[in-house]
């Protein structure tokens, strides 16, 4: 008697890449909720990109795991996210100088805007490649040289951030999932970086 062989069904490329966007959107829920403590932003998204990496590496991962990757980049996380807004406080006394007429206000401005821009970037790199243990101290330090290094990628991860401030300015819901796209951009461009 012979044995019927079953083939497993492989899902078709459009089906892997829609699921892929799916979870972006859901990991980008995941995110916006772990935003929530103002200071947690560059640990939310560690977890987001730690998920999504997994996810196309088709690996097991869940929200349980989301939490604890979660709770572990939240441990030096936190004082990252305290000098990201240092850093935007410091941005909007430049704007504001700009606007007050201040000489050399506008230049101030301007150049305090990129550096913000530079310095998001930098962190979305670091959060795209945390690892549990690692140091965000190197991480930020590596990301920020990248960040110099690969315009190419940095401005891809800009075009991501233009998104989601696009979409919060059209429909402001739209900007929590589109988070995970942000995370899922900041993955891409460090995988590229990575094998060039």
């Amino acid at each position: 008697m012979a044995q019927a062989r079953v083939k497993a069904r492989k899902e078709s490329v459009f089906g892997e890449r829609f699921a892929v966007f799916a979870e972006c959107l859901l990991t980008g829920v995941w995110i916006a909720v772990a935003c929530l403590g103002g200071v947690t932003y560059p640990a939310a998204f560690a977890a987001g990109a730690r998920h999504l990496r997994r996810r196309t590496a088709h690996e097991r991962g869940g929200l349980r795991e989301f939490v604890a990757d979660f709770r572990a980049a939240v441990r030096g996380g936190w004082a990252v996210g305290l000098v990201g807004w240092a850093a935007a406080a410091a941005v909007w006394l430049d704007v504001l100088a700009a606007r007050a007429g201040i000489p050399g206000g506008p230049v101030a401005g301007a150049v305090g805007v990129f550096a913000l821009i530079g310095l998001v970037v930098a962190l979305l790199r670091a959060a795209a490649v945390w690892t549990p243990g690692a140091s965000w101290r190197a991480l930020v330090a590596d990301a920020g040289r990248r960040t110099v290094l690969d315009p190419a990628g940095s401005f891809l991860i800009v075009g991501g951030l233009a998104v989601v401030a696009l979409s919060a300015w059209f429909i402001a819901p739209l900007a929590v999932p589109v988070l995970g796209a942000v995370a899922a951009a900041a993955v891409a461009v460090e995988e590229r970086h990575r094998h060039r």
